[in-house]
């Protein structure tokens, strides 16, 4: 086989040799497979080229081996850490070295040098987190801290917020190890004019690269002092600037911001700065983002402040439209333009003097209406959600058509910026764009703002270049930068000469031939580039597949196809702490496992085109590979910043794969857990009997697909309808105040009653009277997890049929068992978008936590004072439920509650329980869950509303976990 690379003077590669000597050569994972081409053929730009291979690399010398084999086969190489570049440069028909699953060690800290060496795939808050102990950090923050690794950043020149005090990456750099394509292997960094001359005049390559970047700067002085914008957000072009230095030269500096064009980091050695321990923000308003550029003058004038960020009114319509960090919104004052400035120091008072200077500088005071200020940590966290929502607000707005990324960065010297604005929003006007929303890094002159480019048609995309084009002279003739963060790739790369001129461009091409001079390093970027318009991920050529499916997709246009497009390639799935998004990723480090290496390989199924690597639809294996370690967690729904809904695709995906096919055996044993419980309530005793006999067991685990490292649990002697049905008591009526009807959840029915038996004790206490069908019932989750839409659709419309006299009369239903509840409350749209009665439900349905807090006739009694409690939120609890209401009630009982931010414990219904899902499921609840409980007393009271959560804390520790309604049952029996 042979592999296309598309550009002229690249040859076509024989991946077949290629692949037997990177698996005989590498000793980390090689990958030729269309499920790993298909994750990696995009990043979070308009562009899209499917690689050649993907290499993971175990060691940096690793990495150097697969690039001398590449080498030797004439392929082209591209470096990338984590994929969320802007401008195309991530995406290439290369072989992709990924180097941020094992390549991610801090290798030493000099405190007193305040330097650090790193290997390039080390993500940058997992190095700040590593440096805190020292009292250090590494400067530059871009908003995709919690994922973006330290090579990316050097290959991108990237900023952020924090560059408004620390630089660039390339003003943080010491020195760098790398490696051409040539195969020279050597630190670089700066030297002076007499160590210039000795490491010329000792020969070699290191010797010869050196003689000519002597040469190159001598020759393009006068251009290079000409060309080169005297800004502090400049990461167009190559840094040629650092050539300039007053005494020598700095190659280091001269290869950050490159994207993997000249040569590869195998290490880095950074300068770090010491980390602010108090800070304070004002935020000031204007009357509209326009006239807050035109005070960034003022600002800077009066201190040096550590941000100086920008919201425009557009930006906070789209987070308020979309519900995003919404009670950022509150704390905002009056303005339709807004800065963000944050001061710091080592005290308190040092962080308020310089907010008090700033505004007695500007003639303002802390009591005005357009002024806000603030020295509490978490509510400038909440403050800045506003200005961070800004890439997730503005990717798919509401009023407006798609917004994509091709000028979304663009930099020019600050006390130009107002008017810099003014005559961009004229362009937009020009061209018929919508008015989008701005913000930005203000203080350093850099607008963020994705534009509604018609991309999906050949006179959308021809508008598009003509824009652009217009942009790059526009910028240029404000003495400004085509990128003042993201870079360059293809979507500036053929516009640097409006920017530099043909003499600076020219210089560009001979410092790319010094170090790659066959031009196979990230090839078709930045030097010799391929058009803006071209490589399109869209473009007119775009002929997606639409079909048929057996969900509604309502927030998406009723189109499957849709919801997969919400994934941009932020890559907050990518992150390693915080939040729940996404475990399989956390688990295995692998992008295909990732919620937007998933979406990716929807994309490519559904893409329509031929050069796609998933060419069987709904049959792929590729897709079905990836999303079998989908935990359906639905974390991605609440944390993903644009909404993906993975667990609900994943769902689709298995009932179109297995349509009219047999099934795994766990989708018939799982999947029809709940009829297999009503069977089991006859016997249960027998049933237990069979489910743990030696020999026995392992067989039915063996033919049920059930993994042989999970017991079964246990069914209940009497389930909870049962007992209810023997209890007798009165109910009330449909309708009655003081009624509610409480959910028999299938788990808590047949397996933990108990439970169910406190949560009606609690809910009488509380001044209810509950109610509890006694037929069978069931919200068809085991059966939508497992992609049985059909039977689930069935099972709800009788369970809605069962609901319907309390919920016509407006009686809530109260649900103990998270994942039931969220099928109420978010599956049910999805399987009956336009269904009133399904509504209806969704309207009635709450949390046990819900109920006590909103609706409850009597105020609970603090039931056990001043209690500590380890807290694990099941993941659909926090996806979709909520949890405040739960906070609120455990501070009324008396709980002091350690919850974690941990993601899902691991088991997550039927997958933990399944063949081949055990060690991914083990190690979700090694990120976070056992090691707390590990540090937690055995006798200490943990809590776990989720029967998943609870089976998995007892199968992996000590502790027994209770549910919020054992902690509240006033006949409870003693927590310790």
């Amino acid at each position: 086989m042979a592999a296309e690379t598309g550009l002229p003077g690249i040859p076509r590669v024989d991946t077949t040799a290629l692949e037997r000597e990177l698996r005989s050569a590498v000793s980390g994972e090689v990958r030729f497979d269309e499920g790993s081409r298909g994750a990696y053929a995009t990043d979070s730009s308009n562009y899209r080229q499917v690689p050649i291979a993907v290499v993971v690399p175990r060691t940096p010398e690793d990495g150097a081996t697969a690039i001398r084999t590449c080498r030797e086969h004439d392929a082209p190489v591209l470096s990338r850490g984590g994929g969320t570049s802007l401008g195309g440069q991530c995406a290439n028909v290369a072989v992709v070295i990924d180097w941020t699953k094992y390549c991610d060690s801090l290798l030493s800290v000099d405190p007193h040098e305040r330097t650090c060496v790193v290997e390039p795939g080390l993500v940058l808050d997992d190095l700040n987190r590593a440096l805190g102990r020292h009292g250090l950090r590494f400067g530059p923050q871009p908003s995709t801290h919690s994922h973006c690794s330290i090579g990316g950043m050097i290959g991108n020149n990237s900023c952020g917020a924090s560059a408004q005090r620390y630089g660039k990456t390339v003003d943080n750099i010491r020195r760098l190890e790398v490696l051409t394509y040539g195969g020279l292997r050597c630190w670089l960094g700066p030297l002076t004019e007499s160590e210039l001359e000795s490491t010329i005049a000792e020969g070699g390559e290191v010797g010869r690269i050196h003689q000519e970047l002597r040469d190159l700067r001598d020759r393009y002085r006068a251009e290079i002092q000409a060309s080169y914008p005297d800004i502090p957000r400049r990461v167009s072009g190559y840094n040629l600037d650092s050539l300039l230095r007053p005494d020598g030269l700095d190659a280091a500096g001269l290869l950050v911001g490159s994207e993997g064009t000249l040569a590869t980091v195998l290490r880095a050695e950074l300068e770090l700065v010491p980390t602010v321990p108090y800070k304070a923000l004002v935020v000031l308003g204007y009357d509209d983002i326009v006239t807050a550029a035109d005070a960034v003058p003022d600002v800077l004038a009066e201190l040096n402040p550590l941000i100086l960020e920008a919201v425009g009114p557009e930006l906070v319509h789209f987070i308020r439209e979309e519900g995003l960090f919404e009670d950022s919104l509150e704390l905002l004052p009056e303005g339709s333009g807004w800065l963000f400035v944050q001061t710091g120091g080592e005290s308190v008072e040092q962080a308020d003097e310089g907010v008090d200077r700033l505004l007695s500088g500007l003639g303002k005071s802390r009591e005005e209406h357009d002024v806000a200020v603030s020295d509490d940590p978490d509510r400038e966290e909440r403050m800045l959600k506003a200005r961070e929502a800004g890439l997730a607000a503005t990717a798919d707005p509401p009023d407006m058509p798609e917004s994509w990324p091709g000028w979304e960065d663009s930099a020019v010297p600050p006390d130009r910026l107002g008017d810099y604005l003014r005559d961009l929003l004229a362009l937009f006007d020009e061209f018929g764009y919508e008015r989008p929303a701005l913000y930005g890094h203000f203080g350093h002159g850099c607008l963020h703002v994705r534009i509604p480019f018609r991309l999906k048609s050949g006179p959308g995309v021809a508008t598009y270049r003509g824009f652009v084009e217009h942009a790059a002279d526009l910028v240029a003739s404000h003495g400004g930068s085509l990128s003042g963060e993201h870079g360059d790739g293809q979507a500036r790369g053929e516009l640097l000469v409006r920017m530099f001129g043909t003499e600076t461009v020219r210089a560009f091409g001979e410092l790319k031939g010094i170090f790659d001079p066959d031009n196979r390093m990230n090839p078709g970027k930045v030097v010799a580039p391929y058009r803006a318009d071209e490589n399109l991920r869209l473009g007119s050529d775009y002929r997606p597949w639409h079909p048929e499916t057996f969900l509604g997709y309502p927030d998406d246009h009723a189109d499957f196809h849709q919801g997969v497009m919400r994934c941009v390639g932020i890559g907050n799935c990518r992150s390693s702490t915080g939040g729940v998004m996404c475990p399989s990723y956390r688990a295995t480090g692998e992008e295909k496992h990732s919620t937007r290496g998933r979406a990716r390989l929807l994309f490519e199924m559904m893409r329509g085109n031929e050069d796609s690597p998933i060419t069987n639809g709904w049959r792929s294996e590729a897709v079905m590979e990836s999303l079998d370690l989908c935990l359906s967690c639905k974390g991605c729904k609440s944390d993903c910043p644009t909404g993906v809904d993975m667990a609900t695709y994943k769902a689709e995906f298995l009932a179109q794969h297995y349509r009219h096919r047999l099934r795994p055996a766990s989708h018939y044993s799982l999947g029809w857990m709940p009829v297999l419980a009503q069977v089991a309530r006859f016997a249960p005793h027998l049933v237990n009997t069979v489910l743990h006999a030696p020999g026995i067991a392992g067989v039915g685990k063996r033919l049920a697909g059930v993994t042989p490292h999970r017991e079964a649990p246990e069914f209940a002697r009497h389930g909870f309808q049962d007992q209810w049905l023997r209890r007798g008591s009165a109910e009330p009526s449909p309708g009655d105040d003081d009624a509610v009807v409480l959910w028999p959840d299938t788990f808590t029915n047949h397996f933990e009653p108990h439970i169910a038996r406190a949560a009606v004790r609690v809910l009488e206490a509380a001044g209810f009277r509950v109610a509890v069908p006694t037929e069978p019932v069931c919200c068809g989750l085991t059966w939508i997890s497992t992609g049985q839409l059909g039977i689930a659709g069935r099972v709800l419309r009788r369970t809605l049929r069962v609901l319907r006299p309390w919920i016509e009369a407006g009686t809530p239903v109260v649900g103990i068992e998270p994942s039931c509840t969220a099928v109420f409350r978010s599956d049910t749209r999805d399987l009956f978008p336009h269904d009133e009665e399904a509504a209806r439900v969704r309207a009635h349905f709450l949390t046990l936590a819900e109920a006590l807090t909103d609706h409850a006739p009597n105020e609970l009694s603090r039931s056990v004072p001043d209690t500590e409690a380890l807290v694990q939120t099941h993941c659909h609890q926090h996806a979709v439920l909520g949890f405040s209401a739960d906070r609120t009630i455990m501070r009324r009982a008396g709980l002091h509650p350690e919850v974690l931010d941990s993601g899902c414990c691991g088991l997550a219904g039927n997958f933990g329980f399944e063949r081949g899902h055990y060690d991914v499921s083990m190690a979700c609840a090694e990120h976070a869950l056992l090691p707390a409980l590990r540090n937690t007393d055995p006798e200490g009271l943990v809590l776990a509303d989720g029967f998943s959560c609870r089976t998995q804390i007892a199968h992996g520790s000590r502790h027994r976990a209770r549910h919020l309604a054992e902690v509240l049952d006033p006949e409870r029996k003693p927590l310790r």
